[in-house]
């Protein structure tokens, strides 16, 4: 490894392993120094990074603003969307509820979720409340989150609770992983059934209180006057402020706003296997045997200097090695917000990052994170920043260009050759109904469930359109693909992401749309 490129970032990383290895801690001037340089990379409008290590809080602070247009101060006080770093909350409450002796981990759902259904009679009766909480459903990635994303939909817990009724699943129940975001909520479902309070007042008593989360709020319906930071876009280069994402059906998948200081005990809490201080929330037991136990196995980490033999998702957390020790972890994305939490339990060790702006905020918690880990573990170190920098002008400027070709063919060809036979509504058995109208010589996608899913048509090609959707929060605009029958009659379309780089949770190419009536 050539270490003459590393410049600037050789230096701290070096003062890191000094440290570290004369059994010191990691200094808050060394990572004030990494997070200045990650900063200078990517334009993002704030961070606050909290690291913990041997019971104690060694890091804990924002940078940056929590809102670019006002220039408010990020610090370790704002409240930040941690997204699916809520899952394992929902996770270890629960835990919590086993322990109680109000819930079995082999309990069915449908016992306690009389209306839960899914795609066959069998999966149906036997799916347990442990599966709730390790994507092995059989369901596709991100599957049926057009029901919370993007924020606005009027679907409820009891839409989620039947959505995969009549869906085709992608692999056989717990065979593989494939991440799900609409199970937590219905996990949320469960606690609140099981414990006679809603997830978020049972999160807020059973975790938050004895955490010693006073800051932080189970739903941005509930941040008050706290200090929250905005969610913010970099489009073209400029940071833009996005809107507050609005409340979820429960927070179970994604719905806890927290600051750095309250997850350092989130994680000290964690890494003391149940216990802070004299408050015991949880026991060592459970975290191993269920919590911290991979239920669903996928792959090892494969940077060879890691020397990883193992990787999977326990409850609510991914697990996997590192140079001979545990690391656990979890990432979470939202709008304008992502996060990342890891905590390296044989060294004691927790890190927390979290960014409020799309998309390099990725790829600030990703080379901050990457960077700790490697000090932290005790393996050589790369230049992680200047990696993902590279990294996000290249899949950037792909994704740009894929993007420009689509849009540029738009006007070329014979506009509006089925822009009268396309109208009318068509309906997808869990999205609901889809409308097209001429709308002052403006052709009008609506998906009448999901308002911010509207967007005027362009013709493209053949018997396709592009959407361009009102909500630009995120790039999701995709291309309408519409069936013909023999006549030229359209019976239905798909929708597929023009953008390589769209979330995917946009799960287009998960729906069935079919024509109902013409107009």
């Amino acid at each position: 490894m050539n270490k003459a490129r590393y410049t600037g970032l050789a230096l701290v990383l070096g003062a890191f392993f000094f440290s570290f290895n004369t059994s010191a801690q990691v200094s808050s001037t060394q990572i004030d120094s990494l997070v200045s340089l990650a900063m200078k990379k990517f334009n993002v409008a704030g961070v606050a990074v909290g690291v913990v290590q041997d019971g104690q809080i060694i890091h804990s602070k924002g940078y940056g603003y929590s809102n670019f247009d006002k220039k408010t101060v990020a610090t370790e006080h704002t409240n930040f969307a941690i997204a699916s770093n809520s899952k394992a909350f929902t996770a270890t409450a629960m835990a919590i509820l086993v322990e109680d002796g109000k819930l079995k981990w082999d309990d069915k759902v449908k016992s306690i979720l009389p209306e839960f259904e899914m795609y066959n009679d069998y999966v149906t009766q036997n799916f347990t409340v442990e599966d709730l909480l390790c994507h092995r459903s059989g369901m596709g990635l991100g599957q049926g989150d057009l029901m919370w994303f993007p924020d606005g939909s009027d679907f409820k817990i009891e839409d989620m609770l039947t959505a995969y009724r009549q869906t085709i699943p992608e692999s056989a129940v717990r065979t593989k992983m494939e991440y799900n975001n609409i199970l937590f909520f219905i996990a949320g479902e469960v606690i609140a059934r099981t414990s006679g309070m809603s997830w978020e007042d049972f999160i807020a008593k059973r975790i938050f209180e004895p955490a010693g989360m006073e800051s932080s709020v189970t739903s941005i319906s509930r941040i008050g006057n706290l200090p929250l930071a905005k969610a913010h876009a970099n489009t073209d280069g400029k940071l833009r402020v996005l809107a507050d994402y609005e409340p979820q059906v429960n927070g179970g998948a994604a719905g806890i706003y927290a600051n750095v200081n309250d997850l350092c005990n989130w994680m000290m809490l964690n890494l003391n296997h149940g216990s802070l201080g004299e408050k015991k929330v949880f026991t060592a037991k459970i975290q191993k045997e269920h919590l911290w136990k991979i239920q669903t196995v996928t792959a090892p980490n494969g940077n060879p200097k890691y020397n990883a033999h193992f990787g999977g998702y326990g409850l609510g957390w991914f697990l996997g090695d590192m140079n001979g020790n545990l690391v656990v972890s979890h990432s979470g994305g939202m709008p304008g917000m992502l996060s990342k939490t890891t905590l390296i339990a044989d060294k004691n060790v927790g890190i927390v990052i979290l960014t409020n702006t799309s998309d390099d905020g990725a790829m600030v918690f990703s080379a901050l994170t990457n960077t700790l880990v490697d000090a932290f573990v005790d393996v050589e170190p790369t230049n992680w920043i200047d990696r993902y920098e590279a990294y996000n002008k290249k899949n950037t400027a792909f994704a740009d260009s894929v993007l420009k070709a689509a849009w540029s063919k738009v006007g070329s060809g014979k506009a509006g050759l089925y822009d009268k036979k396309i109208i009318g509504t068509y309906n997808d058995y869990w999205l609901g109904d889809v409308t097209i109208e001429n709308k002052g010589d403006k052709l009008i996608l609506a998906c009448t469930r999901s308002p911010k899913l509207t967007g005027q048509l362009f013709y493209y090609q053949d018997a396709t359109y592009l959407v361009k959707w009102d909500y630009q929060d995120m790039n999701a605009d995709a291309f309408v693909k519409f069936e013909l029958d023999e006549k030229n009659n359209t019976l239905g379309f798909s929708l597929e992401g023009i953008s390589p780089n769209i979330d995917f949770s946009f799960d287009f190419d998960d729906l069935h749309i079919q024509r109902i009536k013409s107009k």
